[in-house]
C-alpha cells in the first residue's frame, strides 16, 4: 500500500489545495511525472496541463498554465501561475486562457517555447473536454 505525502497547490489568487495524497501526477515541462512517497528531491517547471491528485478522498484534477513543483520524499508543493479546479473550468475561461496565450505567442521572443505552450493548452482543452 502506498504511503501518503503532503500536497499543497497555490496560485497568486488563492490556495487551492492542502491535503494528504497517495500520488500527484504533474505536467512537467520535460514530461509528465508522478510523485509518490519516497520520491527523490526534484524541482520542475510546469507546462500547461492537468495536474491530478489521488488521495483517500478520491481524485481531484486542476488545470495549470505553468509554474513550479517542488517534490521531496514526503511532500509536493506546486506554485502555479494560474490554477483552476477542473469542476470550476468553464468554456469561456478556457477560451480566455487560450486567447491570453495567443497574445503572448504573438510577441514572444522565444517562438518555439510560445508555440509549445499554445499546443499544450490546446491539448489540455481536448483532455478536459469542456
Amino acid at each position: 500500500m502506498a504511503g501518503n505525502l503532503q500536497f499543497d497547490l497555490v496560485s497568486p489568487e488563492r490556495r487551492l489545495a492542502s491535503a494528504q495524497a497517495t500520488e500527484v501526477q504533474i505536467p512537467g515541462a520535460a514530461g509528465d511525472m508522478t510523485a509518490m512517497e519516497g520520491h527523490a528531491p526534484t524541482i520542475t517547471t510546469l507546462r500547461p496541463g492537468v495536474l491530478r491528485v489521488l488521495s483517500a478522498d478520491g481524485a481531484k484534477a486542476y488545470v495549470v498554465t505553468g509554474g513550479f513543483a517542488e517534490i521531496s520524499a514526503s511532500s509536493v508543493s506546486v506554485l502555479a501561475e494560474r490554477a483552476v479546479p477542473v469542476e470550476e473550468l468553464t468554456p469561456a475561461l478556457l477560451d480566455q486562457l487560450i486567447a491570453d496565450a495567443s497574445e503572448a505567442t504573438a510577441v514572444a521572443l522565444d517562438k518555439d517555447a510560445a508555440d509549445k505552450a499554445m499546443a499544450d493548452l490546446l491539448a489540455m482543452k481536448a483532455a478536459v473536454a469542456v
